[in-house]
């Protein structure tokens, strides 16, 4: 790791990491994507799709509705799921806070962050006449962007107390938003490169709701995607950033982290692509917790284990997960989905319902967090860093093992290597398709949802993205 206020020039590539990321960007062709990666795209477009219909029933996306409409102003982009069309800044905003609620959206694990509901939500907002291959070239060159940037700068960022899919999404936004902006300009990858510039300065988004509670981070990733979004239309308008942002004396990395290693950015950009690592979450609670919800499932339905026959739950975790997600007793929702603990408890209180296709919701969390007797198992609950999970914990998952001591003095263990979900894990198509089925036909005619999958499965044969905008808005 180099430190970020020793970094020295002569290290760095001809071009520094900001210019590569943004000549990546700039040509980066639809059609030239991988065969695997083109088609992870279209499952995670689904799954985008799935969790923001979610998300748009909530009661803080009905604020953000709210606080919309006293600041005025109409456009063209689309709001998922509505007919109403708002300008590009404010779509991006509202369907981030869709898709990015309510902590079931994609995510990268090592990189602390959930690019997707951003990623999308400001292609979205700005491709309404792009094809489907440059849509897609979007919105790959903005999940590369965000995630390289993050890694680059962890652990010492989260350490810090940043959370990185606000202060990073935004760089996912406004490359992904510059790809289709600057599209044919001559001067395009400069252009792209002063949009990053412009958005680290709007960069911002703190970790003190694990501590104290609150909704803001209900917030986060709306506010990269709105940030990201603008500072392609303030480029787009005459405004520049400095080229060098992430990699300056004065920079992003500087300001950041406490170290940084640009490598991570730039080696291998446009042929290892690291949205490969991307993490499809089954359930709505932090991604380092849910090997631990699916242990406790596992082991609850395979031995029709009922809450009162549990002396104990004890859970081995590695260390990256002690501190703000072992926090136990969460004093809001928020905090409920973070903790290590409740989500434990609440995943045995919930196995004996849990079927095929069962995941925990913010509504689960939102009607257990005053029951007495989720708080009852969650003192039963013990964790313990395991020599065993932390030696298998990588950047893509985060193991666990669980042992559920019954009443009866009888032991039942499992070790979870990775989440259902998780790239060596990964969710079949045809469950991704019935995930995203089973949710969007409660809002869309059948043949809008049949419509969807084959976009999905089929980007380059799209002639407009305004078609996806139809099918949504139920059209």
């Amino acid at each position: 790791m180099i430190p970020a206020v020793q970094t020295d020039a002569r290290t760095q590539p001809a071009r520094g990491p900001t210019a590569e990321l943004a000549a990546f960007a700039a040509s980066l062709r639809g059609e030239e994507l991988p065969d695997d990666v083109t088609w992870m795209l279209g499952e995670l477009f689904l799954d985008y799709l799935r969790v923001a219909s979610i998300g748009a029933r909530m009661p803080w996306s009905e604020w953000a509705r709210h606080y919309l409409g006293n600041l005025g102003g109409s456009g063209k982009a689309a709001v998922l799921f509505e007919r109403e069309r708002k300008d590009p800044v404010r779509a991006a905003f509202l369907n981030t806070t869709f898709a990015g609620s309510i902590d079931a959206d994609d995510t990268h694990v090592g990189a602390m962050l959930h690019p997707g509901a951003i990623v999308f939500s400001a292609a979205l907002a700005m491709a309404s006449e792009a094809s489907g291959r440059d849509f897609l070239a979007a919105v790959a060159a903005g999940y590369e962007g965000m995630i390289r940037i993050a890694l680059s700068i962890q652990p010492s960022h989260f350490k810090r107390g940043f959370q990185s899919t606000p202060t990073c999404g935004g760089f996912g936004a406004a490359i992904a938003a510059a790809r289709l902006a600057f599209q044919g300009d001559q001067h395009a990858d400069r252009r792209v490169a002063g949009t990053i510039g412009i958005a680290a300065s709007f960069a911002g988004g703190l970790t003190q709701f694990y501590q104290s509670g609150s909704t803001v981070k209900r917030i986060h990733a709306a506010r990269a995607a709105e940030n990201g979004v603008a500072a392609a239309l303030l480029a787009a308008n005459g405004f520049s950033g400095p080229t060098d942002i992430l990699e300056g004396s004065n920079g992003f990395a500087r300001a950041y982290a406490d170290a940084v290693d640009f490598g991570i950015v730039t080696d291998g950009l446009g042929r290892d692509y690291r949205l490969r690592e991307v993490t499809v979450k089954g359930h709505a609670c932090s991604a380092r917790v849910q090997a631990g919800v699916e242990g406790v499932l596992e082991l609850c339905r395979r031995h029709r284990i009922a809450p009162d026959d549990i002396a104990d739950i004890w859970v081995g975790i590695p260390s990256i997960v002690v501190g703000r997600l072992t926090i136990p007793r969460p004093v809001d929702v928020q905090a409920a989905q973070m903790s290590l603990p409740f989500s434990v408890a609440l995943a045995a209180a919930k196995a004996k319902d849990a079927g095929d296709g069962f995941a925990l919701d913010v509504g689960d969390y939102e009607t257990a967090l005053g029951e007495p007797a989720i708080a009852a198992i969650e003192r039963r609950v013990r964790w313990d860093v395991d020599p065993q999970v932390e030696a298998a914990t990588t950047a893509e998952s985060v193991p666990a093992r669980i042992a559920i001591r019954l009443t009866s003095g009888v032991e039942h263990t499992i070790f979870v290597p990775a989440p259902k979900g998780s790239p060596s894990r990964p969710f079949t198509h045809e469950e991704h398709v019935a995930r995203f089925r089973r949710e969007l036909m409660k809002r869309l005619p059948e043949r809008n949802c049949d419509a969807l999958v084959a976009i999905a499965e089929d980007f380059s044969a799209l002639d407009r993205v305004s078609r996806i905008i139809d099918l949504v808005s139920g059209g």
